[in-house]
């Protein structure tokens, strides 16, 4: 039995003729990037002109080769430059027993390609870099070429908002539906319940409300949602402020891929950030929500003169703002934890496997989320001043 390991790249051969051995040397040098080859002939098997070389003619998967470089698993998303090199950034000779996690990230990732007889150039361009430097497992990838299986899923993933979402929750589209379908619902019973009677004396206040939580019913599922980030790196002339926002999670509470890691602070500036989206999207939508509504006042005016002193204009500059401010701090914080606690860590863990009954779950949180947010939106908005009840009596429980 004849064992050749590959660790020395030597030149000798062996013959065996008439029982004379015969070996000349070279000069052996020490090779630790090739893969461990060892060659074990049986015994019925002769010796016969056989040389001991690497064989160069069989094609090693690059997912089964070992790596001496990068044995530590701190690879993380705060270094975009990071794991693109195959774990070439080890410092110096630093071997290990494990790969890093960019390693076995792109592991992983081409033994689902391998699997589904797909090329790297037949995914999109940010996928296909994201699996080259690492930064996402195969796990994200079989659920791309399962979502890729529908024509509707195809078309929202050409967009890298919906890519991102779609990647880190398969739902995701269910639960925009569920949000803005129930939204016109529950908001319009919210405002009953704290208005009764007075509902439809303040009919166009009622109107306004439920305008600006549709609009913003969307962006509210959109913005907190956890992600799979396929962000292209930042340039080099990026401030500090660029790029701290950079590196922050699209949700504060998501769960970070393998071989990503978020800090405290970088969590509590997905907080920050999201809460400036929101202000944003609150104040427009409250500024086209209650401009429809003042027009609507107006032409009830035109038409029924005894109106003109029962129903006043909505203020829109103040509504905008103290909607926007609502959003960023209320509706944010809320819709942050649902998403990254209640459903990715809680219910999407106990039910993976159960998605009728996950979706029915998270339509019913989702739906006493919205009305609680519609109950604090009017007692905030009557809190400050800016919508006054019809009738100041307290009216009996």
């Amino acid at each position: 039995m004849s064992i050749a390991t590959c660790f020395f790249t030597p030149s000798f051969s062996i013959s065996n003729n008439n029982s004379n051995l015969t070996t000349s040397t070279t000069t052996t040098k020490l090779n630790l990037h090739r893969p461990l080859c060892l060659r074990l002939p049986t015994a019925a098997t002769p010796i016969t002109n056989r040389s001991l070389h690497h064989n160069h003619h069989h094609h090693y998967s690059p997912f089964l080769a070992f790596s001496t470089s990068g044995g530590d698993n701190n690879y993380n998303n705060n270094d975009s430059n990071s794991g693109g090199g195959g774990g070439g950034n080890d410092g110096g000779g630093k071997g290990g027993d494990g790969e890093s996690a960019g390693d076995k990230n792109r592991e992983e990732a081409m033994m689902v390609l391998a699997e589904a007889k797909r090329s790297l150039e037949s995914l999109p361009m940010d996928l296909a870099a994201a699996i080259r430097d690492g930064k996402i497992p195969g796990a994200v990838i079989t659920r791309f070429l399962e979502l890729e299986k529908s024509g509707l899923l195809r078309w929202l993933m050409q967009f890298g908002g919906f890519k991102e979402r779609l990647l880190a929750d398969d739902l995701f589209l269910a639960k925009v539906g569920m949000e803005c379908g129930v939204g016109i619902f529950t908001k319009t019973a919210a405002e009953y319940d704290r208005r009764r009677e007075n509902f439809f004396n303040e009919l166009e206040i009622v109107f306004a409300d439920v305008v600006m939580a549709i609009i913003a019913d969307f962006m509210l599922v959109y913005l907190p949602a956890p992600t799979v980030a396929l962000r292209s790196p930042l340039l080099v002339s990026a401030g500090p402020i660029s790029k701290f926002f950079y590196n922050c999670p699209d949700n504060a509470f998501q769960v970070a891929l393998p071989g990503t890691s978020y800090s405290l602070l970088h969590r509590i500036g997905a907080i920050v950030r999201n809460g400036a989206k929101l202000f944003a999207v609150g104040t427009t939508s409250s500024l086209v929500g209650t401009a429809v509504t003042n027009a609507l006042i107006n032409a009830r005016k035109a038409v029924d003169k005894s109106a003109a002193g029962e129903v006043e204009n909505v203020p829109i500059l103040s509504t905008s703002v103290a909607y926007g401010v609502y959003m960023a701090i209320s509706s944010n914080l809320r819709y942050q934890v649902l998403a990254g606690v209640v459903e990715q860590r809680i219910l999407e863990p106990l039910l993976h496997q159960h998605k009728l009954i996950l979706s029915a779950l998270c339509f019913a949180v989702r739906t006493g989320n919205t009305y609680l947010g519609s109950l604090l939106w009017v007692d905030y908005a009557r809190f400050i001043g800016i919508q006054k009840a019809h009738d100041e009596k307290i009216l009996p429980e």
